[in-house]
């Protein structure tokens, strides 16, 4: 209390004596906190029967956004300019306007006296902006933050709608749309910089022993997928218009840690929009791979995929060489098609002869063998059936990523369960809802938000972001400012 009661009587002092004049003053910060007591005082007054704790929440959130309002107002005007010439990041711009500008806070809107100034052939700037590191032209640092974590979760009318019950900051479905955009825009123009940067901030924990990557993906509707014209294709080929006409693929990857045990330590997850041969995703992935063998050489590495060519020819070359693993349960989906085709999917042989063949699969060491031994007398008992051949195929190709057996005795991953559960976190719960369909930039920037946000890298890429967008102020020589600096404010002992 003791310490309350110095801040008070020094912010007092302060406001009394400054000359610089905030937008909201210290004065009206503290009457604002004073209301926070007003409350209280009030309901202590009555008996407990007549205490009505919504109400008094309400209240209370109230209250304490005048103040917190009031407060970032009185910053943000500390922040300001008001001389004939500055220099921005070591540019001069000359003043041209001073007026009033709302500013969005995570409590609500305020508005403060800013000066513009602008540089030859360059857009006005505010110097409040500058130093803030104000995004989209008026939203504060935090609230631009909560607006873009809360849109990669849900839609800009749901977070839109949130905001509004929630109290505090309001923001309109087109602010909200648009905001992520902005942002992506700006990770985008540095991204390997960026993606550098929070490598090297990654910690690897001390039980790690196994590096497991895997990539992977997912059709999504797209705006610009050529639904139309593939449609209108088929027709003309006299063919029945069916498939995910208008879909493209998203690209999803994962780095997973595993402890000598094979539990799983920690998921970092990655996603592109739709590129030829997922060549940004792979390059993000071998960079990861790379930084992280290099911070821990003796890392196993185990590369998991489901049998997509595109996906081996990445991840035979990714350097180290490890284990290659296909995914258990997509050779066990090609067991059963086989079995399938030569007895019949209700048929009791069928169940019988999948679930001995797919343990001796996954439990013995020669289980490969044994299952390519069965499915070729398959093929000699029913030689017309291609599947039959097919599947055998497919086995004998991938032979050597199926040594379940081995693998599992030395606690190492044998399915691509992660990279698959990332596809349908990452993408497939927020850009395949009813009636949605997606450009490239739009929907990187909300598979870049969750993918930091799925990673634990929310908060680290966002301060790079802020970082790079508080610039320096710097008056000319011959300027003088006439605001006179106020002095730190500290909190006594």
């Amino acid at each position: 209390m003791n310490k309350l009661v110095n801040v008070v009587e020094e912010l007092l002092a302060e406001g009394r004596t400054s000359a610089a004049k905030p937008a909201a003053s210290t004065l009206e910060v503290l009457n604002k906190l004073g209301n926070v007591v007003e409350v209280l005082l009030a309901v202590r007054r009555r008996s407990p029967d007549e205490i009505d704790v919504l109400e008094v929440e309400e209240q209370l959130r109230s209250v304490f956004s005048d103040a917190e309002r009031a407060a970032v107002a009185d910053v943000l005007a500390l922040l300001d300019v008001d001389v004939p010439e500055i220099i921005i990041n070591g540019v001069r711009h000359k003043q041209v306007l001073r007026c009033e500008a709302p500013y969005m806070t995570s409590a609500g809107e305020v508005r403060i006296e800013r000066t513009l100034y602008r540089a030859a052939g360059e857009r006005a700037v505010a110097a409040v902006d500058v130093r803030a590191g104000i995004f989209d032209g008026w939203l504060t640092p935090r609230a631009a933050k909560l607006a873009c974590f809360v849109v990669a979760e849900t839609t800009p009318a749901n977070a839109a709608e949130m905001f509004a019950r929630v109290g505090g900051m309001t923001l309109s479905r087109s602010s909200l749309d648009r905001l992520p955009k902005s942002i992506s825009g700006d990770w985008e123009a540095h991204r390997l910089a960026y993606e550098e940067r929070l490598r090297d901030e990654v910690t690897v924990p001390e039980e790690a022993v196994t590096l497991a990557v895997s990539l992977d993906g997912v059709m999504v509707p797209m705006k610009d997928g050529g639904r139309v014209e593939k449609r209108a294709k088929a027709r003309a080929e006299g063919r029945s218009p069916s498939g995910p006409a208008g879909y493209k693929e998203v690209g999803c990857g994962t780095l997973t840690l595993y402890n000598a045990d094979g539990e799983r330590l920690m998921t970092r997850r990655f996603a592109r929009m739709p590129e030829p041969h997922k060549r940004t995703l792979k390059d993000t992935l071998a960079a990861e791979v790379e930084a992280m063998v290099a911070r821990r050489p003796s890392l196993t590495v185990v590369k998991v995929a489901d049998g997509a060519s595109d996906n081996w020819t990445f991840l035979t070359r990714l350097h180290p060489e490890g284990e290659e693993v296909l995914d258990f349960f997509h050779a066990a989906e090609h067991l059963s098609r086989a079995l399938a085709a030569a007895y019949g999917e209700a048929s009791p042989v069928y169940h019988r002869q999948y679930q001995r063949l797919r343990r001796k699969l996954r439990e013995e060491p020669d289980g490969v063998e044994r299952v390519i031994r069965a499915l070729r007398y398959l093929h000699d008992k029913f030689p017309r059936r291609k599947t039959i051949m097919t599947e055998l195929a497919y086995f004998r190709k991938n032979r050597h990523r199926m040594a379940y057996a081995a693998l599992a005795a030395r606690n190492l991953p044998i399915g691509s369960g992660v990279v698959e559960a990332a596809c349908k976190t990452l993408a497939t719960v927020r850009m395949k809802r009813s009636g949605m369909r997606w450009r490239h930039h739009g929907g990187q920037a909300i598979l870049t938000l969750r993918a930091w946000h799925q990673s634990g890298d929310f908060d680290r890429a966002w301060d790079l972001l802020h970082q790079a967008r508080v610039g320096q102020i710097e008056l000319p020589d011959n300027v003088v400012s006439l605001r006179a600096r106020a002095a730190p404010m500290r909190a006594s002992a």
